[in-house]
């Protein structure tokens, strides 16, 4: 019986490229036709069971059941299978939309605000669930310089990772607009890149906070390596601890780490946030966001990837923050950056398969690249964006136009 639904929800989803399925009972189901730009994808189901967990929580189902080595794929990759099925329905469709109904309302409200919770108390843990499985799968992943575990900005696509990390990075400098003498904060500093690289190319001194341990741990030794230890710092310590200690900052930048806070501290960061920046600083926020409303994290991602994390809605974002009055001065939509850089990481995954299996096991190499996979999709076809959003407290704290970005995104790239 699930065989069989799962053949009717397969056929009237798939009309683009070939998508092939050989049930456990060895019987097979053919849908869409060949198509150009579009993958054939052949997939075996190694038990009868392999439909039912599915059509349960495709997206859950199918992340654990290629986890376990029970959905296997004979023609194609999980980065071809999920591809497949996410362009046959892109988010961007065109189609008139019609009005959610209050069923669909209420549960996606209620999902969203379970789900988001994260109090102080649990975000460390949350944090350390991501970020603490070691720090040599993500070498192995990143760029190799400043090792960015976020989206890349790519001017063209036929640059390396290594070259869009460093756009990005540029991207952002001269969003800050730094002035020499500028004391910066980085709030989720990662390994340290975005320090490095701002104390490499002005003269300022950053502030790095994180909440986890390896990746403080393997910053300050970045720092030391590049030689800029002497202006680059970094704790251990919540964003709302240093706020209620009372530091200032000229500028403030954070990369990567809102997807973490959750809705009901929204306020509450941006207050913090507030409070640590002068009142004539700069600070830019740089999240993964969403194209349209209020939604909710998948149950894969939200079990095994990122638990607490949720990704904001720009309404979302803007509400909350208006309500310390920071002031949007510069919004900024990336989205294909992201999918971009998503490839580049699963390539590189996939280059280095055996080192991951033997390190972390077969079960955890192919929930890493579903998890790539999936995410690829969300920003190629789904509705998946980033942002960057320039925000100040007063109005006369940057030029009134937008010219003074290009010639020091340019100067910085160029170094």
């Amino acid at each position: 019986m699930s065989e069989r639904i799962f053949d009717r929800v397969i056929g009237n989803a798939v009309h683009l490229g070939v998508f092939e399925v050989v049930h456990a009972d060895g019987t097979v189901a053919r849908f869409g036709t060949p198509t150009a730009g579009f993958p054939d994808i052949r997939v075996r189901f190694a038990d009868n069971k392999v439909a039912r967990d599915i059509l349960r929580d495709p997206g859950l189902g199918a992340g654990e059941t290629f986890m376990d080595g029970r959905l296997i794929i004979e023609q194609g990759d999980i980065m071809g299978l999920i591809t497949l099925l996410s362009a046959n329905s892109p988010w961007d469709h065109g189609r008139a939309i019609a009005p959610p109904g209050v069923k669909h309302r209420v549960a996606n409200t209620l999902g969203a605000a379970y789900e988001a919770v994260n109090r102080q108390a649990s975000a460390r843990r949350n944090i350390s669930h991501h970020y603490d499985i070691g720090n040599d799968l993500y070498r192995l992943m990143l760029d190799t310089e400043y090792m960015q575990y976020s989206c890349g900005y790519w001017p063209s696509t036929d640059i390396t990772l290594e070259q869009a990390q460093v756009a990005k990075l540029a991207h952002i400098a001269a969003k800050l607009k730094l002035e020499p003498g500028n004391q910066v904060l980085d709030i989720g500093c990662g390994w340290g890149g975005m320090a490095i690289f701002l104390a490499q190319h002005a003269d300022v001194t950053v502030t790095g906070i994180t909440l986890s341990k390896e990746q403080l741990a393997l910053a300050r030794e970045n720092a030391e390596k590049a030689g800029v230890s002497d202006r680059v710092s970094f704790e251990l310590i919540d964003y709302r601890d240093m706020a209620a200690r009372g530091d200032r900052f000229d500028r403030i930048v954070s990369v990567g780490m809102f997807e973490h806070v959750g809705v009901p501290q929204f306020e509450t960061f941006f207050r913090a946030c507030a409070t640590l920046l002068k009142v004539e600083g700069v600070m830019l926020l740089h999240t993964i966001g969403r194209l349209g409303g209020p939604g909710k994290t998948d149950a894969f991602t939200r079990k095994y990837i990122f638990p607490g994390g949720y990704i904001p809605a720009l309404s979302e974002t803007l509400e909350r923050s208006e309500k310390v009055r920071l002031i949007a001065s510069d919004i900024e939509t990336l989205r294909l950056h992201y999918a971009w850089t998503l490839r580049a990481w699963y390539d590189r995954c996939v280059a280095h398969r055996e080192t991951i299996e033997a390190a972390y096991g077969a079960p955890f190499f192919r929930m890493w690249t579903f998890y790539l996979a999936g995410a690829t999709a969300a920003f190629e076809s789904g509705g998946m964006c980033n942002y960057q959003i320039q925000y100040i407290r007063d109005r006369h704290a940057l030029p009134v136009t937008r010219d003074y970005l290009s010639g020091e995104e340019a100067r910085l790239t160029a170094e």
